[in-house]
């Protein structure tokens, strides 16, 4: 199988060229060949490959920076998205767009389920919902996989920010009152395989539209916080404790949502493909970060 994925620097794909290997080629492709905020350069990328499933990974994720750069979001998270779609339907290649939680507005007291009405708060969400929107009307066979709380040892992310803080603090500050599903973007990987494979032999209806993929069971910022220092304590690191605050007291320029929790029993249901708890993983992440010892 012969799978294209845009980006060559993130978490996902760079977790997808570890995952794949000796399952699937898996071609990194991004810029200067393609750029999401170029539609020529996408069309052109995808008819050269010639895919069997292409991956849209790449994004404009800066969330705070998108309220002052919407231009750019909406070009690289709306328009390139479609671009991606618009040339998968002409290459007859399924695609696999990741999206994200912030497509929905926090309020809600549960999970959101994939019909759950979006609402998103800040710009970097509505670009990505349009992006959404956009792939499904650009191509029926695709499959929008909407994750959360990303993290993994590659790039850049929470986990490797709390280690890289708590080296010269003992104390730091973290928001308790935001709740979500922390999920590794090798385990993302491992379950976009999944499906990748599935849509190149299935072509059920069912197995279309929109999904959710995140790490079994919920934590806090807070929460996973005080996880990884605990890892990092068993490696030699000192001691950080962790002050819970609000999101009151930490201000951003985008709102965050105070709920980030998504049901993923759909794609459980239809695909058999289940993320496991964030716990482990963060365990495995941890120790490449900081060594076995």
């Amino acid at each position: 199988m012969r799978i294209a994925v845009t980006g060559k620097q993130g978490q996902v794909v760079t977790s997808l060229l570890e995952r794949g290997a000796g399952k699937a080629e898996i071609i990194a492709v991004g810029r200067p060949e393609l750029d999401l905020s170029d539609p020529a350069s996408v069309a052109t990328s995808f008819e050269a490959l010639r895919p069997d499933v292409i991956i849209n990974a790449a994004a404009y994720t800066m969330v705070d920076k998108a309220e002052q750069d919407q231009e750019t979001a909406f070009r690289v998270n709306a328009e390139g998205a479609g671009a991606v779609a618009a040339a998968a339907a002409r290459l007859g290649a399924p695609l696999i767009h990741i999206s994200t939680d912030y497509v929905f507005d926090g309020q809600l007291d549960r999970p959101y389920r994939e019909d759950d009405p979006t609402g998103p708060t800040g710009a970097y969400g509505r670009s990505k919902l349009t992006g959404e929107q956009r792939v499904a009307e650009n191509c029926d066979n695709c499959a929008i996989l909407r994750t959360a709380w990303v993290y993994s040892p590659f790039g850049a992310n929470f986990v490797k920010t709390m280690l890289r803080l708590g080296e010269t603090r003992p104390e730091l500050g973290v928001v308790a009152d935001q709740r979500g599903n922390p999920t590794s973007a090798l385990d993302i990987a491992d379950g976009v395989l999944a499906v990748a494979e599935r849509m190149t032999t299935d072509n059920s209806g069912e197995l279309r539209g929109v999904f959710h993929m995140t790490g079994a069971t919920e934590a806090t910022w807070a929460d996973f916080a005080e996880a990884i220092f605990a890892l990092a304590e068993k490696h030699g690191r000192p001691a950080v404790s962790v002050k819970r605050i609000t999101t009151a007291d930490y201000p951003t320029p985008a709102k965050r949502p105070a709920n980030s929790r998504l049901d993923s029993s759909k794609l459980r249901q239809l695909y058999g493909v289940a993320l496991p708890d964030w716990r482990p993983s963060l365990a495995a992440c941890v120790d490449r970060l900081l060594g076995h010892s």
